[in-house]
């Protein structure tokens, strides 16, 4: 099965790869950060942090071939700045694609730049027909990336897991998604 983070999934400027128990801190001041987790429930502590990396990351990787979180780091340099994800909604069979990025990489190009990648990786790779995405309804930054990626908002809906209210998702968020015929139509394939 493919791994986007041990095959090192690539774009232009960037490079995915495994997590690991040493990117604890890294992850700790990603997910501490106030403007980061601004619209994710705001900061985690290092405890929610920590589970978040054993469980839903280092865990899922065994549990779902294919399928993670990956760190996001920049090609020349290795700088790890923040996470892509491709995974299950919790508690439903949808796959949906993610990103959470330090503030200072905020701008760049850099979310919807893997995203596009990761979405052929999800379409062309894993064979998967249909993928999703997720953002609040205040975060039009998060949305313009979605929709440059060419998913296409599908409305709004309520995410049920009771994790997903610890996220600050206690009401609708935007729901984006696209087929993969449609997708690889406009984008291409590898």
């Amino acid at each position: 099965m493919k791994d986007a983070g041990l095959d090192g999934l690539e774009s232009a400027r960037l490079k995915l790869r495994r997590f690991t128990l040493d990117d604890e801190a890294l992850l700790l001041r990603l997910n501490s950060d106030p403007a980061v987790m601004r619209y994710l429930g705001g900061p985690m502590t290092a405890e929610a942090s920590r589970a978040n990396l054993q469980g839903r990351i280092l865990g899922y990787y065994e549990e779902h071939p294919g399928l993670g979180v990956w760190a996001t780091c920049e090609r020349a340099s290795g700088r790890c700045i923040g996470f892509h994800l491709l995974n299950q909604v919790m508690g439903e069979d949808m796959i949906q694609v993610g990103y959470r990025l330090f503030e200072a990489d905020w701008g760049k190009g850099y979310a919807t730049e893997m995203t596009i990648a990761l979405l052929r990786y999800g379409f062309s790779a894993l064979d998967i027909p249909r993928l999703t995405a997720n953002a609040d309804l205040r975060n039009h930054d998060s949305q313009k990336v979605l929709l440059k990626s060419g998913l296409h908002r599908n409305g709004e809906r309520v995410l049920n897991h009771p994790m997903y209210a610890a996220y600050g998702a206690s009401g609708p968020v935007a729901h984006f998604e696209r087929d993969a015929a449609d997708w690889l139509a406009e984008f291409g394939e590898y």
